[in-house]
């Protein structure tokens, strides 16, 4: 492993996703989605805690009065971590059995954008919804594994990917209403070709984060890598990590400068397991630009 890369927790998860540094308890929280599981984590003090449901949370956010959002298979919910009561907001706008809430975040103005996965992955079919006014309202569509979402510094462009189709899109995001329009390609990359080498696929674009300067960084699913894409789409840097799985990027610390990594070990060759014991933890190293803060839900 690199010398600035270390592992932050090491007790794995299943699938790790959805990290956010929360700054009023200086910790970090993230889903493990097969495992049923929101972890919380103190670098502090080391310590993880975690609560169990029965059923996956694809992603979490936090809320002003000090619980959570959670946006699960079964619908969205309110969590109270220090009581661990949850309350459902919304019924799932699917059908469970083929698809299931995944990466999800709020907007600067507290609005909760979340995306489905299609589980089957042979039809286009996933969607994405905004939780504003009391209710999920689907704002798009077209895509088999939604991921990727963030939004840049001044808050004017939203980032949204389709995994499978390994794409990144952009779309001009109103603030004051939400609206989105003029959608492109922001970035694109190769798709593994039948019998291609792990080690020559580059991975596919999964979860991320925007940083101060409006970059980009992105986990390469399967490419063992993370991204720092410039606003223009270039790649500006790669970092290089010792798991095949990386999922998603968030930034954390009191300066914001610490790059917290979730990455996967589930359905993983036993061999690549036994090649890559830090599969399924979060990694993390530093960087000299800060990221921007997590968005608290309204």
């Amino acid at each position: 492993m690199s010398a600035a890369l270390r592992v932050a927790v090491a007790a794995p998860s299943l699938l790790g996703e959805s990290p956010f540094w929360h700054p009023r308890e200086r910790s970090l929280y993230y889903c493990d989605i097969p495992g049923r599981r929101l972890q919380r984590f103190d670098p502090a003090s080391g310590a993880l805690a975690h609560w169990d449901f029965d059923c996956e949370p694809g992603s979490c956010a936090p809320l002003l009065d000090g619980r959570l959002l959670l946006a699960m298979r079964d619908g969205l919910w309110r969590f109270d971590p220090a009581s661990g009561a949850r309350t459902r907001l919304a019924e799932p706008p699917y059908d469970p059995a083929t698809q299931r809430f995944n990466d999800g975040k709020c907007d600067p103005q507290g609005r909760f954008w979340v995306g489905t996965i299609y589980e089957p992955r042979d039809a286009a079919k996933a969607t994405l919804h905004c939780w504003t006014g009391g209710k999920l309202v689907q704002r798009a569509g077209g895509v088999t594994v939604a991921n990727g979402l963030a939004w840049s510094p001044d808050g004017r462009t939203m980032y949204w990917t389709d995994t499978k189709a390994h794409t990144i899109h952009a779309f001009d995001f109103e603030p004051a209403s939400g609206e989105l329009s003029r959608q492109r390609v922001f970035a694109s990359f190769p798709v593994k070709q039948d019998g291609q080498p792990l080690d020559r696929y580059g991975g596919r674009p999964d979860g991320a984060a925007v940083d101060a300067e409006g970059c980009y960084w992105v986990a390469m699913f399967e490419g063992q890598r993370l991204l720092r894409l410039a606003p223009t789409g270039e790649v500006l840097r790669e970092v290089r990590l010792p798991v095949r799985c990386p999922t998603m990027p968030c930034f954390g610390g009191a300066d914001l400068k610490t790059v917290y990594v979730t990455t996967a070990r589930e359905k993983r060759p036993a061999a690549e397991l036994a090649a890559q014991p830090f599969a399924g933890c979060v990694l993390a190293f530093e960087v000299d630009v800060p990221g921007l803060p997590v968005n608290f839900a309204t």
